[in-house]
């Protein structure tokens, strides 16, 4: 298909529902961001949430749990599933492969295997578990990257090798635990992934790292729909495709790494949310990104308010639900495309 087409062809898949999916969203954030601040151990009243809001008068108790307990609770949630649903959209669009996200592929573990070395090298470094959360996360899509670039590689052959891969670095970062317990305090919940007990100290350079790096995806989501086009076609049309691939897997390692460095091993908001993006609005990507990163916070907070709740007293941490709702997701996705499509 000649490159007009194919951009007319874009624009058109979905475009009638853009403006409907954006203010749904939207809409849907807004509802959950406030149920997150509301709703918890400890309930706090619509009244009490507006008043501090708007800088008034609010008593001390409810102030307390708003500032200490739910607003770096309900930030940390935005950041990592903003960065996660953006992540694992680039990362599939990227590599072409439907199945991929930073979880699938290895990429979530290799942050949190650095950042385990790194607390456990540095424990007083509080800066650094973000830059060695990039720096894991990096290694990882290089490594992907290159095993992408064999010419009999198929799509499956590169969600197997993520798995492998996660499988490797997940016996790593048992090790560390094993060999020293106290690396990394409330390691358990890092491993499957968990927003209790966040402070907004934990989030400050995390959060520097998403607001660039989602600034830096918004710019160059229209990168990804030339290389949609193939890479004889983008060749054609000047672009150098490898260093742009590298480059916009290189941008989801600093997503995936910086959420990973705060909430842990999150998993499959990177595969979720993009698909139902695509399922709805089509496949231009200069509507799916933004709307990915809209979409992906609501799902997080939504799912952190889940665990907060629905086994009350007691708290699961966010990463199992996102597990059941993810795994029956994957094994949907793979016998979608069972008949040769990840050949």
């Amino acid at each position: 298909m000649p490159a007009i087409e194919h951009e007319k062809a874009v624009r058109r898949d979905g475009s009638s529902r853009v403006p409907l999916a954006v203010v749904v969203s939207i809409a849907v954030l807004a509802a959950v961001t406030a149920a997150g601040f509301l709703v918890g151990s400890s309930s706090v009243s619509l009244g009490d949430l507006v008043a501090w809001a708007t800088g008034g008068d609010v008593s001390a108790a409810a102030k307390s749990i708003l500032v200490n307990v739910r607003l770096p609770r309900v930030l940390a949630a935005l950041l990592a599933g903003g960065a996660l649903a953006v992540a694992g959209a680039i990362i599939q669009a990227v590599l072409d492969n439907p199945l991929a996200s930073p979880n699938i592929i290895g990429i979530n573990s290799g942050a949190g295997l650095f950042v385990l070395v790194a607390a456990s090298v540095f424990p007083s470094a509080l800066w650094l578990p973000p830059l060695a959360a990039f720096l894991g996360a990096l290694v990882t899509a290089l490594v992907i990257f290159g095993i992408s670039l064999g010419a009999s590689t198929s799509r499956l052959t590169v969600v197997l090798a993520g798995i492998a891969i996660t499988t490797v670095f997940g016996a790593g970062m048992n090790t560390i635990l094993i060999v020293n317990p106290d690396a990394y305090i409330g390691s358990s919940a890092f491993l499957v992934g968990g927003l209790a007990g966040v402070l907004m100290d934990d989030l400050l350079w995390p959060a520097a790292y998403i607001a660039a790096g989602l600034a830096v995806a918004l710019l160059a989501e229209g990168k990804l729909n030339i290389m949609a086009l193939g890479d004889d076609t983008a060749h054609a049309l000047g672009m150098n495709v490898g260093a742009c691939r590298l480059a916009m897997l290189g941008l989801a390692a600093v997503l995936a790494g910086a959420a990973v460095s705060f909430a842990g091993l999150l998993g499959f908001a990177g595969l979720i949310i993009p698909h139902l993006v695509r399922f709805f609005v089509g496949h231009d990507n200069r509507i799916v990104l933004p709307l990915s990163a809209v979409a992906g916070a609501a799902f997080v907070v939504v799912c952190d308010l889940l665990a907060r709740v629905l086994f009350a007293p007691y708290e699961v941490p966010v990463g199992i639900l996102m597990a059941f709702l993810g795994g029956p997701f994957f094994i949907y996705l793979i016998l979608k495309n069972r008949r040769g499509s990840l050949e």
